[in-house]
């Protein structure tokens, strides 16, 4: 499932675009980060029109068309490194591609190394990569993050925030902030906010 939560259609002045994607399967745990904290900023920011946000769910090898059009990226995810779960980590593109690709193990992982390394052969890709990664303590078949995970959802934000203020494309906050639109946590017979 793609969805684009935010975002304009005018670049700014100085025609920098920045896509900010959450990659993540809701039904297996802790890889919901990327959907959750795409709402959770969705729901609570006003953004300006050269920033768009998007829940990419698990695009897989279709990560490309994504990552074409920006100037810059910032992909929110769960990272596999070592270290305890729910430590935040960030990575510039260099570093995401200093190993080659990892063998794929399912068709939805995200293929994030190959699409970068494709479009830059194609001279396409994006000026610049961040990825705000968080490692996962669980990404087993169920809904809802772990207590680890969930407590991380505050840094993440902070870091895309501060990513984008160093971007020149400053966040306001919501006069009116709404609740999340965690539809996957929801009773499937509850009314919709």
């Amino acid at each position: 499932m793609t969805s684009k939560v935010s975002g304009g259609d005018r670049p700014p002045r100085d025609g920098t675009r920045v896509a900010v994607l959450g990659l993540g399967n809701v039904l297996m745990r802790d890889d919901a980060l990327g959907p959750y904290v795409i709402c959770l900023l969705a729901s609570r920011y006003d953004f300006p029109p050269a920033v768009s946000l998007q829940d990419l769910g698990t695009p897989g090898l279709d990560l490309h068309p994504h990552l074409e059009g920006p100037d810059v990226v910032i992909i929110v995810d769960t990272v596999r490194a070592e270290g305890p779960a729910g430590e935040l980590r960030l990575y510039r593109r260099d570093e995401i591609l200093r190993h080659p690709p990892p063998q794929r193990v399912s068709p939805h992982d995200p293929g994030l190394k190959e699409a970068l390394l494709g479009l830059e052969f194609a001279g396409r890709g994006p000026r610049e990569v961040l990825l705000v990664g968080v490692i996962p303590e669980d990404t087993g078949y169920g809904i809802g993050l772990t207590p680890q995970v969930r407590e991380a959802l505050t840094g993440v934000g902070a870091a895309v925030l501060e990513e984008l203020n160093r971007l020149g494309h400053p966040v306001r906050e919501a006069q009116t902030a709404r609740e999340p639109d965690l539809w996957w946590e929801r009773d499937p017979g509850a009314p919709r906010p």
